[in-house]
């Protein structure tokens, strides 16, 4: 656990900040989208129109995120869900991997906290109720059965791209996309979560608890579904790293298996062979 801590630490920061800049964007462009007061929501009485624009900004925050040189480096996981489904990939270090789900849960909580202070009274309006995910009016099982639908696809999406040289570069695009219509289309059934920590976020200052089961167990058991088909039609050796986005000299912490293949990424990448957790960089520090 020391080691883990000591050396990974800045990956572990690097995870907080990506899930709070993304609950601060989310809880900012909600309040300008949602809130009764804004001359946004009074030019746009359409909802739909309003999750289409929200879905639009929260696919390119999601891309700026994944391509940032802090998503670069950590991975840009900024889901518990996508972290325990490549721990269970081997793709992770036990350690790493629970503090990758701490540091998510409390960045997560501290960006919509930050987004609370900075917009005021704004946030807690029941029009927008701290972007809170709850069931839509079909009720709860409609929510779990969307959230497993909608983790599986987007976790199928990781694995087949990033372990595709040809598509590995359009991970960021593919998974802003994905993020985009999800919103648009989505919403309704769920809230559109596919994240326990960003569902949790929202839950504490709105108090939202009845329905936090769903987005605990819905997410994480779609991808895992995901990963047990992709290990089965591809095995599980197919999976090459946990990074979303690789092609980059950013260090890489995890048992990453395309410094087999230089073609994929940049020599001076210093990323090591599937079953090794230390880089070069690490073992010249």
């Amino acid at each position: 656990m020391r080691d883990a801590l000591t050396r990974h630490w800045p990956e572990y920061l690097m995870e907080a900040a990506g899930l709070g800049l993304f609950m601060f964007s989310a809880a900012l462009f909600a309040s300008i989208l949602e809130h009764p007061a804004s001359p946004v929501r009074r030019a746009v009485p359409d909802a739909f129109v309003r999750r289409l624009l929200m879905g639009i900004a929260m696919g390119g925050t999601a891309v700026a995120i994944i391509r940032s040189p802090w998503g670069q480096r950590s991975g840009a996981h900024i889901n518990p869900a996508i972290t325990f489904t490549f721990l269970r990939l081997g793709k992770i270090a036990p350690w790493d991997a629970l503090f990758y789900g701490a540091a998510q849960f409390a960045g997560g909580l501290a960006g919509i906290l930050a987004a609370g202070v900075l917009l005021r009274g704004v946030l807690s309006d029941p029009a927008v109720r701290f972007v809170a995910t709850l069931p839509g009016p079909r009720g709860a099982a409609v929510a779990f059965a969307a959230e497993v639908a909608i983790s599986f696809l987007l976790m199928t999406m990781v694995l087949v791209t990033t372990n595709a040289p040809r598509l590995a570069p359009w991970t960021a695009r593919f998974a802003g996309v994905l993020v985009a219509l999800y919103i648009t289309f989505e919403a309704p059934l769920s809230g559109m979560s596919m994240n326990p920590a960003r569902t949790f976020a929202s839950a504490v200052p709105a108090a939202a608890w009845d329905s936090l089961w769903i987005y605990f167990l819905a997410p994480p058991l779609g991808m895992l579904l995901a990963a047990e088909t992709y290990a089965r039609l591809r095995g599980a050796a197919a999976v090459r790293c946990a990074k979303l986005d690789h092609l980059n000299d950013k260090r890489c912490i995890f048992r990453c298996g395309y410094a087999a293949d230089h073609t994929a990424m940049p020599a001076s990448a210093g990323v090591t062979p599937v079953g090794q957790r230390t880089t070069r960089e690490e073992r010249s520090s």
